[in-house]
């Protein structure tokens, strides 16, 4: 994942899978388990996954033995890796978009996508939520796992601010919304929400690395970004932010269901 760009061009995901990450998931491994939980992954379920990005949450969801899954990444890099998860004719991964993804009407029960929805300008927010609605069986299951804005009266000014410190930090536009938007884009869409969860934006505090990672990963990441002087530099500033606005950053999960 974005092998042939240099580091300080890097969007912060990549750089720090670079590093040895693998949990990128703003409320770590914990809320993805939660997420999962509430969505209920039976071995009857049609599961789509949009964005699997380095295939952690796929694993969690291929252990459940769900009838298909159908990962679609948009990075041909990563949909490699999560092909190497995968094994029978029902498991795949198609290099391709959330918002058009190709395939057929009410063909899904399951579908969820983590980090990458904060990621989307308004526009396609709502295109990728309709393209999830469009696939689900009446009855079908929406998870979602992204970055948040709290309180959910936060000012204007104050947003603009997080947005575009949070932008220049990780080298990605982003443009999280708070939980009542989060869900009334849900719910504007005929989806309703069953399950709702936040947690802190703790994705670089040590106490969640060792959760998400374990301690020998952890060290080695840790390691990984000392010896590497651009590298530190970036994870560092990426820690900075998170911390200056820790009030107004937490990371939300929602699962809803299609009426």
């Amino acid at each position: 994942m974005g092998e042939d760009l240099l580091i300080e061009k890097m969007p912060g995901h990549w750089l720090l899978a670079r590093m040895g990450k693998r949990v990128l998931r703003p409320g770590g491994i914990g809320l993805t388990r939660k997420m999962l939980s509430g969505l209920n992954i039976t071995t009857s379920d049609n599961v789509v996954e949009f964005a699997p990005g380095l295939g952690v949450t796929a694993r969690l969801t291929l252990a459940k033995k769900p009838a298909s899954y159908t990962g679609i990444e948009a990075d041909e890099t990563a949909a490699r890796q999560v092909k190497n998860y995968l094994t029978g004719e029902q498991k795949r991964c198609i290099v391709g978009r959330a918002e058009h993804t190709g395939l057929i009407d009410h063909s899904a029960s399951v579908i969820y996508g983590e980090a990458m929805l904060t990621m989307q300008s308004a526009d396609n927010k709502l295109k990728i939520i309709q393209e999830a609605k469009r696939l689900l069986r009446p009855g079908g299951r929406y998870g979602i796992h992204e970055l948040c804005l709290i309180p959910d009266a936060l000012d204007g000014t104050t947003r603009q601010t997080i947005n575009k410190a949070l932008s220049a930090a990780i080298n990605v536009g982003a443009r999280p919304l708070t939980v009542a938007e989060w869900r009334t884009l849900l719910e504007q869409e005929g989806f309703t929400v069953k399950t709702q969860a936040t947690v802190p934006m703790h994705l670089l505090e040590l106490p969640r690395m060792v959760q998400d990672e374990g301690l020998v990963r952890t060290a080695r990441i840790a390691w990984n970004v000392l010896r590497n002087r651009e590298a530190r530099k970036r994870v560092m500033a990426m820690r900075r932010m998170f911390r200056e606005y820790k009030q107004n950053l937490a990371a939300v999960m929602l699962v809803a269901i299609k009426e």
